[in-house]
């Protein structure tokens, strides 16, 4: 900031600007650092939780999963393992689709949960952060479930998680 102060200063000596536009400028200069100052602040604040690295893995309720198997193994190309006759593990890069018999009325379809890979995982302390919030964090393996504000069922694991057929 004191370089563009400086400068414009030097501007205004030279007869570059005019007074008015040096004003304006320094104002404008001023106003944008006071108004980004609160952002910075609160984004160096707001953010005290996990860092999210990927998604790990969609389970979702179907109801033909040899058909969604297929489908998705077709036309995207997904690896299929962990078939079972009842769910199966469709693969693509780090992510894993999980396609089970809905347990729904009528079979409906539904995401059951999405777990998500966090970076740094130690399994007491996330644990801890997770009671700290509220969220009553489920165990499941090396894993938490807990609900988001809109009763979605999340997932949370580090990278070397491997899920594990239900």
């Amino acid at each position: 900031m004191e370089k563009v102060i400086v400068n414009l200063l030097s501007q205004f000596e030279r007869g570059q600007i005019s007074r008015r536009q040096l004003v304006q400028s320094l104002a404008f200069g001023l106003a944008a650092v006071a108004a980004g100052a609160p952002a910075r602040a609160a984004a160096a604040s707001a953010h005290k939780g996990f860092k999210a690295t990927g998604v790990n893995h969609i389970s979702f309720g179907v109801a033909d999963y040899a058909r969604t198997r297929d489908f998705y193994a077709d036309l995207f190309g997904m690896s299929v393992s962990e078939d079972n006759g009842k769910e199966c593990y469709l693969t693509f890069g780090n992510t894993v689709l999980i396609a089970r018999k809905s347990h729904q009325p009528g079979d409906k379809p539904f995401v059951d949960h999405i777990a998500y890979t966090i970076d740094n995982w130690n399994h007491n302390e996330v644990e801890a952060e997770l009671k700290r919030r509220g969220l009553n964090p489920q165990p499941d393996y090396d894993s938490f479930h807990f609900n988001d504000p809109d009763g979605y069922d999340v997932q949370i694991a580090g990278k070397d998680f491997m899920t594990t057929p239900v």
